[in-house]
Formats: C-alpha cells, structure tokens, sequence
C-alpha cells in the first residue's frame, strides 16, 4: 500500500516533526510513506471573501498537482465523516481488496480546502467538529493510520 499525505505549509515546530517522524517510521512496517508539503500561499491576516477564495485556489491547484488520477484521495474536512479507528482500519483494508493501493490524505491549510480538491475527492473525513491547527492535523492523522494498520494486522496498540 502506497500512503500520502498531503499537507500545506512547511511544518515549523520542533515537537510536532519528531511525532510525525516517529509514526511515518512505525508506519514504514506496513506502507510506503510519502509526506508532501505544497507551499501555502502568503497572504494578509484580514482577507476579503474573494481573496481567501483566490488564497484557496492557488493551494489546492498545488495540492491537485501532487495527486495522481489513479489515487484515492481522501479530504480531512470539518464537514466529513467521523469514523471509530476501527471503522478507518475496515475501510483502508477494504480499499486495499479491491485494488485502492494509493491513498492520498489531503490536510488544507489555515482557510480549508478548494472547492476542486473537495470535488476530486473521493471521501471526505473529520476527525472533530473542532477545529485544529493543521499541522497537528498531521500527526494526528499519522497516529491513525498507524493504528489502522495495527488493528488490521490484529497487533497489540489499540485500546
């Protein structure tokens, strides 16, 4: 199984690389990890409707630039599907069955994700109706994945 993850910005604190580090190691047991960071797109703290729809477009072009045709992309979004961790470990093994071997996460930035990568997306996952910084995103998301494959696989970690 081929994972990536895409997120945007460049991931700045200390604490949050070695946890992400430390799981996309664990993880390499399992899956071939590709972490991509696609620019964000600078901007003014105070954005008009327009303008943050314009900041938006730019980051998602990037993001779909990343995408291969053959992925299957799964978009964290506030207004996705919570799952249990069992539920995310039945629904990857289920994809890997039927030949879903690229999986591609997309984690937007400060904004949200553009409309275009919602569109490709073929689900759409949140993991909270709160809201969190994106880069922690990250390693939350790793910490799943990881423990999606535990479950899978029937290895201790999940409790």
């Amino acid at each position: 199984m081929n994972i990536t993850i895409i997120t945007v910005g460049k991931l700045k604190e200390k604490y949050l690389k070695m946890g992400i580090e430390e799981f996309a190691k664990r993880l390499g047991a399992y899956a071939k990890i590709d972490l991509v960071e696609v620019p964000d797109e600078k901007a003014p703290e105070q954005l008009s409707e327009a303008e943050m729809e314009i900041v938006k477009k730019k980051e998602g072009e990037r993001i779909l630039s990343k995408v291969g045709a053959d992925a299957y992309v799964i978009a964290l979004a506030i207004e996705g599907k919570m799952k249990t961790s069992e539920q995310l470990a039945a629904d990857m093994e289920s994809l890997m069955t039927y030949g879903r071997s690229k999986i591609v996460f997309v984690i937007g930035g400060s904004l949200g994700l553009y409309e275009d990568v919602m569109k490709r997306s073929d689900e759409k996952l949140s993991f909270s109706k709160m809201t969190f910084p994106h880069q922690m995103m990250k390693l939350i998301l790793l910490e799943q994945v990881y423990r999606a494959f535990r479950i899978m696989k029937g290895e201790p970690y999940h409790k």
